[in-house]
């Protein structure tokens, strides 16, 4: 029985957080949530300040 691969987490820094002060640090890396749904509409679903999950502009950030 085959076990399903894992895949490595991946990371953004953000590199505007003019909408968004109080859940983006600047310059901080965040860790990302996969959402392939998400990546459609260019958004990026992110791990924020609050510990919870949200949607942002992915021109918000520099993925790794």
């Amino acid at each position: 029985m085959a076990t399903p691969k894992a895949t490595a987490p991946r990371y953004a820094i953000c590199v505007d957080n003019a909408e968004y002060p109080a859940s983006l640090n600047l310059h901080k890396l965040y860790r990302l949530v996969p959402d392939d749904e998400a990546d459609l509409e260019g958004a990026l679903r992110v791990i924020d300040e609050s510990g919870e999950d949200y949607l942002y502009p992915a021109k918000y950030f520099v993925v790794d």
